[in-house]
């Protein structure tokens, strides 16, 4: 009991300090009423903080850090009741470091990125090298909207997944926009601020996303809370969680 307490009161002092240095950095997002927010992955409840530039008030848990779409992939799961730690094969692109901690000692958890030490694997999504129905899961948060060719991205993942496997994957779509807006004459990362929202962008989804899953030949599943308990979690309006499952044999 006392190293609980000890436990409780360091995690505290953590959170102020959090709390002042958003306080310091973004003062506005104080300056409003907001409900206290639950994270579904570190139990946390109270207030968030911002995040992004433009700043996105309520995204971040200030205890474990996740963001909204961290916690609409764990409240996913625990929805489904599905266990990742349970056996099976994962394979993570740009793992967030909270999930990396989460898989701690799993040897069938393999993260991977395209900058050397960031991950188990030094890895492009568009060569993954594994072989053939390797995977029970694979999970891409924001990741296929920075790949130039994010068919052969989506390709090597239903390549690389066990037949019934599937495919965690978000991406910002525009919701307004029936058709995926790219165009590759925008090169600079002004242009590409512009049109995408973000300088390392290079394409902004529409609604043709699924579509898109499904020309690759993925049975698809688009997930999200309903709308009315959304905000207690902190979750974006527009963010859907994107299930590509590979067909069974």
């Amino acid at each position: 009991m006392v190293e609980q307490n000890k436990l409780f009161k360091k995690n505290s002092l953590r959170i102020l300090l959090k709390c002042l240095k958003a306080r310091l950095r973004e003062p506005r997002q104080f300056s409003v009423q907001s409900s206290d927010k639950e994270c579904s992955i570190c139990n946390y409840n109270g207030r968030f903080l911002s995040l992004g530039t433009p700043p996105r008030w309520d995204g971040r848990c200030p205890n474990c850090g996740s963001r909204e779409r961290h916690r609409l992939i764990h409240l996913f799961l625990k929805n489904r009741n599905i266990n990742l730690n349970d056996g099976r094969r994962i394979l993570h692109f740009a793992a967030e470091s909270y999930f990396e901690k989460q898989m701690t000692g799993n040897l069938n958890y393999h993260s991977a990125d395209l900058v050397e030490g960031k991950a188990r694997h030094m890895m492009d999504m568009t060569d993954i090298h594994f072989d053939d129905n390797h995977f029970d899961v694979v999970i891409t948060n924001h990741v296929l909207e920075h790949i130039s060719d994010d068919t052969k991205a989506l390709s090597e993942i239903s390549r690389v997944l066990k037949p019934g496997g599937f495919s965690l994957i978000t991406v910002p779509i525009n919701w307004a926009r029936k058709s995926t807006y790219e165009n590759p004459k925008l090169t600079t990362t002004e242009q590409r601020y512009a049109h995408y929202g973000d300088s390392s962008h290079v394409r902004y989804y529409g609604r043709d996303f699924e579509e898109r899953l499904i020309e690759i030949g993925f049975i698809v599943e688009c997930w999200r809370l309903p709308q009315d308990q959304e905000p207690g979690y902190g979750l974006l309006r527009d963010d859907v969680l994107w299930i590509a499952s590979k067909p069974g044999l």
